[in-house]
This record gives C-alpha cells, structure tokens and sequence, in this order.
C-alpha cells in the first residue's frame, strides 16, 4: 500500500481522484480522515491499490470491439495490457480497462477552487479561442476574479456564478455551458435546441463563474494558523473548524447582501451586526471588493437581461419592487419550463445582485436556484446540474 503526504490545497476528493480511487477506498484505508473535516497539510494517507475496471473476454472479442463496447482506443487498451493482440484473446482472460475518458474539459475531479479555475482557464484559451477571457477585479486575499465572453452582437448578457462560497458547484456548471457553447460553435451543431451562431451575432455573452474565490477555498480547505484571518474566521465561526455552511467572503461579508438596492432595510430585516458564516451585509453597500468587482464590471457592459446563480431549490426568483419591465414574469415561466424549475415573484429582500440590477437598470433579473439538497451540493449531482443549467442558459441566449 502506498503512502502519500497531504499537501496544500489536498482534500480526500482530489486525493482520491488524482490516483483513481473511491472515496470509500480512501475512507477504508484511513478511518480517521473521516472524523476531521479537513485534512491537513503533512499528514499521511495510505492509498490502497486503484479501482480498475475489469473485462471477461467473450468467444469471438477482438481489440476494436472490445474498445468499441466500451469508447476505448485499442492502444489504451494495450497500454495496460502489454502483450495485447487480437492473436492473443483467449475467451476467459481478465483484461484491465483504463478509467473512462470525460468528454469535456469542466468537470469534477474532487471539489472545483480557484485553482481548478485557473487551470482549466489556460486549458480553454488553448482549445476554444471563441471565448475570451478578461479579470475584472480581485478579492480581499487577491485572487483574480474572472470573466469570460462569448460572441460579438453589440447587446451583452451577463451570467454569474458563486457569489456564496458552499455554492461553488455553480461555477463549473457555468463554465461547462460555456464549454458547450464554444463547442458547438466550432463543430455547427446546436445546443440545448438553440442555435450559437445566431446568439454569437446577436449577442456577447459575459460570464462571471466564481466571484467569491477566497470563500470557496475556505469551504472546500478550510484554514490554517498560517492564514491571515486565522484567528478571526474561527471567532466568526463560533470556534468551528468546519466551514461548509460559510457563505460569506473571507471576512465574513455576505456578497449577496451587497448591493445598492435598498441595503440599510436589509441591514435591518437580517440584523447581523459584525461578521458571521452568512447574512452580515458589511459596514456599507459595494464595500467588500467583490462585489465592487461584480457592480463595477455590470455598469461596465450594461446588460439587457442578467442571471445569478446560486443553490439550491430549483426555483428562478423574478420580480424586485415591481421594477422590472412587464416581459419579465413570462420569461420567467420560460426559463423555469427549460429546467423544470419553478418561476417565484420574491419579495421581502433586497440589496442582492438580481435587486440592484432591475432597481437599476428596469431590465429583466433572475435569481437561479439550481439543485436539490444542503449547500454545498453533492458532488454526484454535478452532470444533472450542469444540463439543468445548461438548459436553462440556452433558454436565456433565446428569450424574444
């Protein structure tokens, strides 16, 4: 059994991915991960042997239809299988078949950070040169915060994504329609029954997949003694070293409390007075960077419509004061069918994005509720999510 230090950044999720393991392998073989909920730096993981997926050679197999039964090269094949030839298949050998290859770039190997972000940015550039990549700020600790465009129509849409930390799963089903898109740009195809070429001309679309990277990475690794709010985030969390349920920014401001629309009722209807895991709107509308960020970026391209996608309850809030323009509650409706999301006029809250954008603009906004479950989501429910989202993005590029 192998042996592996825990390094930065490790959780048992990526572990077991990077050595394509079970959770439940990880689990067996080191009990006591499972009491803490992090791992930390140094410590040591034994890795037991990989769940290799196994094959029963049948009277009559040959090498393409092996690889074809299961959408594998046969040189695959033969790189775990030395020796391998069609000469030499007798009915009854086990053969050792490689892990299946994802069809995508954004997916989940463990839990998706800032540093997932980054590299499956440079991936992107490489492969999809349709989508355009820009920083638009950076957050308290001074991670980028990113944007992505899409298109050349002279009217921007404008997505986002993770603005609460445990809802970090939306930020790769964002970028996974993104990925779509593009795709489908390239290879003229449609997506989602809607058409990329005609959304490319007609619009440019903005996304913003993660603005609360530093609140991500405390709900996915925690902190250290090391970190500079240390001391601090453990007071905020009441003594806790489990922050799953943190939805705040590292200094624990809620974004989604941040905006200009009507802030000091929301203030008051929250009643938090210094920095918590969620619902602290800070000492002053826009004052945590992030939300700046996101403001500034907003009134930047100016948008027709605009979408903030949180979790969960699979609902799409419209309606803020009665500003939004009356085509509003019917889109709504549209883009609830595409998901099997129920549309809901909110009200009783106020200073989030969806808020300031209608009080600003009297543009159509929504507030998407992707999923089912505690925050943050499990991580098995991701495909679902990302054609939940997926359907729900297209629907929008094609609102009339």
């Amino acid at each position: 059994m192998q042996q592996y230090v825990v390094q930065k950044g490790d959780t048992l999720r990526r572990v077991a991915a990077r050595n394509g393991l079970a959770l439940e392998q990880l689990l067996t073989a080191n009990p006591w991960a499972a009491q803490q909920p992090y791992l930390k730096k140094g410590q040591l993981l034994y890795l037991p042997s990989s769940l290799r997926r196994r094959y029963i050679i049948q009277e009559g197999d040959t090498l393409e239809r092996i690889g074809a039964a299961f959408r594998l090269s046969v040189d695959a094949l033969i790189d775990l299988n030395p020796g391998l030839t069609d000469h030499s298949l007798p009915p009854g050998k086990t053969l050792v078949l490689p892990a299946p290859a994802s069809a995508h770039l954004i997916r989940l190997a463990g839990e998706y950070g800032p540093s997932e972000l980054e590299r499956d940015i440079q991936e992107m550039r490489a492969r999809y040169p349709a989508v355009k990549w820009t920083v638009i700020g950076a957050s308290v600790l001074g991670k980028p915060i990113y944007a992505a465009s899409i298109g050349v129509g002279p009217k921007a849409l404008h997505m986002n994504a993770a603005l609460h930390a445990n809802e970090w799963i939306t930020a790769p089903c964002l970028l996974r329609f993104a990925e779509d898109y593009a795709k489908a740009l390239s290879g003229g195809t449609r997506i989602y029954g809607g058409d990329p070429e005609a959304w490319y001309a007609e619009y440019t679309l903005w996304l913003v997949p993660m603005a609360n990277p530093d609140g991500v990475e405390l709900v996915q690794e925690g902190v250290t003694p090391d970190h500079p709010y240390y001391d601090q985030l453990l007071d905020w969390n009441h003594g806790r070293e489990d922050f799953r349920r943190w939805k705040a920014n590292i200094r624990g401001v809620d974004l989604g409390d941040q905006f200009p629309a009507h802030w000091e009722e929301e203030v008051e209807r929250r009643g938090k007075t210094g920095p918590c895991p969620q619902d602290y709107a800070g000492t002053a509308p826009l004052c945590e960077p992030e939300a700046r960020a996101l403001y500034e970026h907003t009134l930047d391209i100016s948008p027709v419509r605009a979408v903030s996608l949180h979790s969960q309850g699979k609902e799409i809030y419209w309606n803020y004061r009665d500003y939004e323009p009356p085509e509003t509650e019917g889109w709504a409706r549209l883009l609830g069918k595409a998901a099997g999301y129920r549309p809901v006029k909110l009200q009783g809250s106020d200073a989030g994005y969806k808020d300031w954008f209608i009080q600003h603009y009297r543009r159509p906004g929504f507030t998407v509720e992707i999923g089912l479950g505690v925050n943050p989501l499990p991580l098995e429910d991701f495909e679902d999510l990302c054609v939940e989202v997926g359907s729900i993005a297209a629907a929008f590029m094609s609102l009339k």
